[in-house]
């Protein structure tokens, strides 16, 4: 098979193709044929050496869909379709980033659709990311206002048109004034040029924040807890800024009183697969229109992910095998 490898910390041309040997399941693995795969800024950072638990060489991908191949355990049907994410995936075993993929079962969805495979790649992580930021950290309501900082990622736009279709009122930002059609286009009602400094335009508009989906990070974090009302809350789950911690944490001084303050990692938690067979029937349904930049091929994972750093925002980029 053909596989996208990484054998030592470094820029996009660091992820050698080559072939390799398919790989055999276990008892509690199946063998999965590789359709399609969306592209993570996670992906950047353990291709960059930040993850520090990843040992080359190691194939890179968090997520895929695609169909069984093998399943010792007869639990799968052969040509069934699938959906896997985290778990490890791509960081302590090989993931996604070539033609075949050996996975846990723990990880796995089956699902029914007759959607292209290049929509179907955009969808596992960026739904469980959405779906448990918006509903299980945040536990959003009809008739709260939900800022969303990083409003041009993939994640910050689905977040958007999945916020506005629960009837919540949305304010996305970006840093970059030609985006703001792209974002009310997608679900914000309106659009804040962040500067770093969102706390002081929030004051000044008179604005009323509830719930904050952080996809920044680290860097503008603070700035978001201080741009939500008394018992707001605030969840950290991207991180755009490629900054994992924050130096000398105090949590006294650095989150106001009786702000909420919390995260979510679909590494730990897990939607039920029932949910994203309904995300998917709402988007065959025309109710969800997911937004996918690009397309690559896996021979072009080197420009793939040279275009993931460029930061153009404005959607999923997907490699469609």
């Amino acid at each position: 098979m053909k596989a996208a490898v990484l054998y030592r910390a470094g820029g996009p041309e660091n992820l050698i193709i080559e072939n390799r040997e398919k790989p055999i399941p276990s008892e509690d693995e199946v063998l999965v044929k590789v359709k399609a795969f969306g592209l993570n800024r996670s992906e950047i950072m353990t291709r960059k050496g930040y993850s520090e638990s990843v040992h080359f060489p190691r194939i890179l991908g968090i997520e895929c869909v695609g169909e069984i191949v093998e399943d010792p355990s007869d639990e799968f049907q052969t040509g069934q379709k699938i959906a896997a994410f985290m778990g490890g995936m791509g960081r302590d075993f090989d993931g996604s980033y070539a033609e075949f993929a050996v996975i846990p079962k723990s990880i796995i969805s089956s699902f029914e659709s007759d959607l292209p495979w290049e929509i179907l790649g955009a969808l596992p992580e960026m739904f469980q990311t959405v779906y448990g930021s918006l509903h299980l950290a945040l536990k959003i309501k009809k008739g709260e206002t939900i800022l969303i900082r990083g409003g041009t990622s993939s994640i910050g736009i689905l977040a958007a048109e999945l916020a506005k279709s629960e009837g919540l009122k949305v304010i996305s930002t970006t840093r970059d004034i030609n985006k703001i059609n792209l974002l009310i286009e997608n679900g914000a009602d309106e659009v804040l040029i962040d500067n770093g400094n969102l706390s002081k335009q929030i004051s000044n508009q008179n604005l009323k924040i509830d719930k904050i989906l952080e996809l920044v990070g680290t860097f503008t974090l603070k700035d978001s807890l201080a741009s939500v009302v008394q018992g707001g809350i605030v969840c950290m789950t991207g991180m755009l800024s490629e900054q994992w911690s924050i130096k000398d944490f105090a949590p006294m001084d650095y989150i106001p009183a009786t702000t909420f303050l919390t995260v979510y990692d679909s590494g730990q938690m897990r939607v039920e697969g029932k949910y994203f067979q309904d995300f998917i029937n709402e988007i065959e349904n025309g109710n969800i229109h997911p937004k996918i930049k690009k397309v690559f091929k896996l021979e072009e994972i080197v420009e793939a992910h040279t275009f993931m750093e460029s930061n153009s925002g404005g959607g999923k980029i997907v490699v469609v095998l």
